[in-house]
């Protein structure tokens, strides 16, 4: 830190008690005994009576509740405001003067007294601007005496503190108090200029000290894998200026910030590192205990509009995550509702790169569930604005077209990303025993069914859900899993989903079925995987409550009592078999078996005819079931398949059974 001294006589201030400052050295008088005529002169009254060696203080000078005992001499050579202010009091008053008002109180003058006796005064860094302004609300100009104490301070910052990094800031953070005297001075807008002067410069010709504790480089750890004995030059990083700027107060940082963006010199993410680091320092950090306490967040809520007041245009100039973090603070702050669109509109451009943990903002204390859905539902409908087709296009010529398709791509990226992103908060929120199902529909179906490539995420959101509420009505479980496409589970997901009691039985026959397809086309059985999707569709239920085909046809192969039974769990393992039976079919066609190339041909029809109906049977049964208990419930009849009569069934039956013999 720079200083400088000024006047070669010991300090002989001395203290009584907490408020009085004293001269008491009378042996010193002489030293400035040559003044008093120059005081008489000033003052038109008659010093001859004065003995040096005897000299008592002369005059009483208040500063708040400090009282100073000094001479008037020293002072009035020094001082023209002093000067004024003796000449306009009265006999009696005239040696009491109140200055209460003087900038940077009773430190600031004490420096003045100190310089008028030709005491020994160290100026620095943090108390050279009190002086400064002080030194003007006393008026010691040259004019007055030459080399007075403005010239020497104004040298000293020139030369000194406006060329120091760290002194500047330092002078700058000491400028609050001092207002209005630090900004007619100009001293503020001096020391934002050298600030935001050393901030732009290359981080190459960086010489002075720095505070970087964020990411250490490799070499600054002494981990540089490429170090080979030889002392290296440490690499100085962009944002090197950042975390010393958080030190100032918000008015100031704000000037700074702003000066050095008007520059447009430096990197708009670099920018945004500083107003991450300023945000962490000054409004993120213990916010949520400020806030339980009941403190005043009035301050919290000036810095966080100064931040988004900040923020930079260019696109990535701020991570997603940090604005989240703002926005969950402006909830918490219960800032204004400009504030949120702001932020809403930010994270809507990049939500595809935030995280589950950044999205589970809590609900304020009003509200009954545990996270702020409809915060979500926002940012995902403005990410859904921004992504939407615009129409047709005209291109001019190749560039625009290879422009575009890029755009389309990155698109495509990140409404993929944003659909993984959309199931894993599902399967947060859906924890939330308070969650209506209504939310949890409309946020699941903002995602576009192009965007979701593979559904387990959903289907584990959705598990979650039924597990969290087990009071859902039958009708509610039907429109929650109407949410997910079977054909999109992964065999695992597909195997979970089988064994899951919570899903309705038409979802895992879907399953099933579907998974069934997957094992019969793999293997090759194209034959099996369409006799399957006619057998499956019969039994499915459309959406208005009617079957897909007649129930009927449904068991062309089956007895009274099959349709009618009730299914069992070995049903569907029979079920969930067959893919395996498919696998290992395969296996036994590729592996050239003389075994299977000698069975006879009724064999092979009998064993083709067995294994496309036995699948056919079963999804008879477990619909039959199915239907059997929605008739006996008092529940939603939507999924009923509709009533079948026995006698038109057997009949049915027969005729399907001898239509299948011809």
């Amino acid at each position: 830190m720079k200083h400088m001294k000024l006047g070669s006589k010991p300090d002989l201030f001395q203290t009584e008690g907490g408020n009085i400052r004293m001269y008491r050295s009378f042996q010193s008088m002489i030293c400035i005994a040559d003044q008093i005529i120059a005081c008489t002169a000033l003052l038109g009254k008659d010093g001859g009576g004065f003995v040096a060696t005897e000299l008592a203080t002369d005059i009483v000078i208040s500063v708040g509740d400090v009282k100073f005992y000094l001479h008037k001499f020293p002072l009035l050579s020094k001082s023209s405001r002093l000067q004024r202010l003796v000449a306009s009091s009265n006999e009696e008053s005239n040696n009491e003067l109140d200055i209460s008002d003087i900038p940077g109180g009773p430190s600031a003058f004490e420096i003045c007294a100190k310089f008028c006796y030709g005491m020994i005064v160290t100026l620095n860094a943090y108390n050279v601007l009190a002086a400064r302004c002080a030194a003007e609300y006393l008026e010691m100009f040259e004019t007055i005496d030459k080399g007075n104490l403005i010239y020497k301070i104004d040298v000293f910052l020139t030369s000194s503190i406006f060329r120091a990094w760290k002194d500047s800031i330092i002078v700058l953070q000491s400028t609050k108090s001092l207002v209005p005297w630090s900004e007619n001075l100009k001293v503020i807008n001096h020391c934002i200029d050298s600030i935001a002067s050393k901030a732009l410069i290359d981080p190459s010709e960086v010489e002075w000290s720095y505070t970087y504790n964020r990411k250490k480089l490799p070499s600054e750890n002494g981990h540089d894998s490429h170090w080979n004995g030889v002392r290296k030059q440490l690499i100085v990083p962009k944002d090197w200026w950042v975390e010393d700027l958080c030190d100032l107060e918000m008015d100031v940082y704000k000037r700074v910030i702003m000066t050095i963006k008007a520059k447009e010199r430096t990197p708009a993410i670099v920018i945004g590192e500083a107003l991450r680091a300023y945000a962490y320092r000054r409004l993120l950090g213990s916010l949520e205990d400020t806030v339980s306490n009941g403190v005043d967040c009035t301050k919290r809520r000036a810095v966080l509009e100064t931040i988004l007041f900040l923020l930079p245009t260019e696109k990535g100039s701020v991570s997603c995550g940090f604005l989240l973090k703002l926005l969950r603070a402006a909830c918490l702050l219960e800032a204004g509702e400009s504030c949120h669109d702001i932020l809403i509109k930010r994270i809507g451009a990049q939500l595809h790169c935030a995280s589950v943990s950044d999205l589970l903002i809590p609900r304020n204390t009003s509200g009954t569930t545990l996270y702020n859905v409809d915060l979500i539902i926002a940012i995902v409908e403005e990410f859904v604005s921004r992504h939407s087709d615009t129409g047709n296009m005209n291109f001019e010529d190749d560039e625009e077209i290879v422009e575009v398709e890029n755009h389309a791509s990155v698109s495509s990226t990140s409404k993929l990303a944003v659909a993984n992103l959309i199931d894993g908060y599902l399967a947060e929120i859906a924890k939330d025993t308070n969650l209506p199902l209504s939310k949890f529909i409309t946020l699941a179906e903002m995602v576009s069914p192009a965007a979701r490539k593979m559904h387990d995420g959903l289907y584990r959101a959705i598990d979650m859900y039924l597990k969290e509420h087990p009071s859902l009505s039958k009708s509610e479980k039907k429109q929650l899993c109407g949410l997910m496409d079977c054909k999109k589970l992964s065999q695992d997901a597909c195997m979970h989903a089988v064994q899951n009691e919570r899903l309705p039985l038409r979802v895992v026959v879907q399953v099933l079925f579907f998974e069934q397809i997957r094992a019969s086309v793999a293997s090759g059985r194209a034959d099996a995987a369409m006799e399957l999707t006619s057998a499956v569709h019969s039994l499915l239920p459309r959406e208005n409550g009617n079957s897909y085909g007649s129930s009927r046809s449904a068991a062309t192969t089956t007895t009274e009592e099959d349709c009618t039974g009730v299914p069992t769990s070995s049903d569907v393992n029979s079920l969930r078999s067959l893919r395996l039976a498919n696998n290992s079919g395969g296996s036994e066609r590729s592996s050239g078996s003389s075994d299977v190339n000698n069975k006879s041909s009724d064999d092979k029809s009998s064993s083709k005819s067995k294994g496309s109906l036995m699948p056919k049977k079963i999804l008879s049964k477990l619909w039959s079931g199915k239907t059997n208990a929605s008739e006996n419930s008092s529940s939603d009849t939507s999924e009923r398949p509709g009533s079948l009569n026995p006698e038109e069934g057997k009949s049915t039956t027969s005729r399907n059974t001898r239509r299948s013999v011809t």
